[in-house]
């Protein structure tokens, strides 16, 4: 089978769109058409019906859609088995300041021959099923909530638990705690106006705020870390989580207290997720690597912290 007309196919399946399609393959729309037309002829089927508003699959090209897609990550697997380590290390991390990017600095600096591709996915499904396509080839997150299941083929390993901080400003009633317990912050507003529905870190602080009666309040919009520091510094009533790990900046005259978790300390799982099937060198290296770090990132009394049944 031609690949080149399965990927048109696909192109033109995800963008609806002949023309869209042309221009994300740096194609003529005349060759994109000459490409599915021929994979119609040897498939004896049609594939898109044209509307007005584009190009509609018909029933056989839904039905051949996955099997095209698993035609083109196989290709890909094949490719890349034989140039092991010809691409760098492509790995997504949540954010560039969370703690898994710290990690990830380590093992850089452990190994500065390895060459990385850092990237952002947004949210942990996507980034999941990013690996499984074979479009990343690791990925640190949270392991799925219930009613979720990990793609087949995709193996994950705990690389920290993360313990959480109350963040408040100087007029809040906890600012001068030297540590709260979850149930203390009951009914308190805790803002993270980051918390969008469907994404890994809502699912945690959902279920924390479940156990422990906290009153997550994600109310928009998200401006950035900077302008959240900026409303908790001014405010006597609002705090944020903020994960002990993550490195802040912020001005002199906002004098922002970081306030300890106790009683339990909720801590916020990071897992490193990789296909089963990726044989990039440097894959294993980060691999071996993060196990050998592990101790020094494991909470010291286990017995005392809190996370979701789901991601332990």
């Amino acid at each position: 089978m031609d690949l080149d007309a399965v990927r048109t196919f696909v192109a033109a399946a995800d963008t609806g769109q002949f023309q869209e399609a042309a221009a994300e393959l740096m194609l003529t729309q005349q060759a994109v058409s000459k490409r599915i037309a021929g994979l119609e002829k040897s498939l004896g089927v049609r594939l898109f019906t044209r509307t007005a508003r584009g190009a509609k699959l018909t029933i056989d090209g839904q039905a051949f859609l996955p099997h095209a897609r698993a035609l083109l990550r196989t290709a890909e697997r094949a490719a890349a088995s034989v140039r092991p380590g010809s691409r760098a290390l492509r790995v997504d991390v949540v954010g560039r300041r969370v703690a898994t990017a710290g990690l990830l600095r380590d093992f850089h600096r452990a190994h500065p021959d390895v060459e990385l591709d850092v990237v952002t996915v947004y949210g942990g499904a996507p980034a999941v099923d990013a690996v499984r396509d074979g479009t990343v080839d690791a990925t640190f997150r949270a392991l799925p909530p219930p009613g979720r299941r990990l793609p087949d083929g995709i193996a994950t390993a705990p690389v920290l638990y993360e313990p959480l901080q109350l963040v408040t400003g100087p007029a809040h009633e906890f600012a001068g705690a030297r540590s709260v317990t979850p149930a203390q912050l009951a009914g308190r507003r805790i803002w993270m106006p980051g918390n969008a529905p469907g994404t890994e870190w809502t699912a945690y602080y959902d279920e924390m705020a479940a156990e422990f009666g906290v009153g997550i309040d994600a109310v928009g919009p998200d401006f950035g870390i900077e302008s959240l520091l900026d409303t908790i510094a001014e405010s006597a009533t609002v705090g944020t989580f903020l994960s002990e790990r993550t490195p802040l900046v912020w001005p002199v005259n906002h004098d922002l207290c970081r306030i300890p978790l106790r009683g339990p300390t909720p801590v916020y799982p990071h897992l490193l997720h990789w296909h089963a099937d990726n044989t990039h060198p440097a894959l294993a290296l980060l691999r071996d690597h993060l196990a050998a770090a592990r101790p020094r990132h494991a909470p010291r009394d286990t017995a005392g912290t809190w996370a979701p049944a789901w991601s332990r």
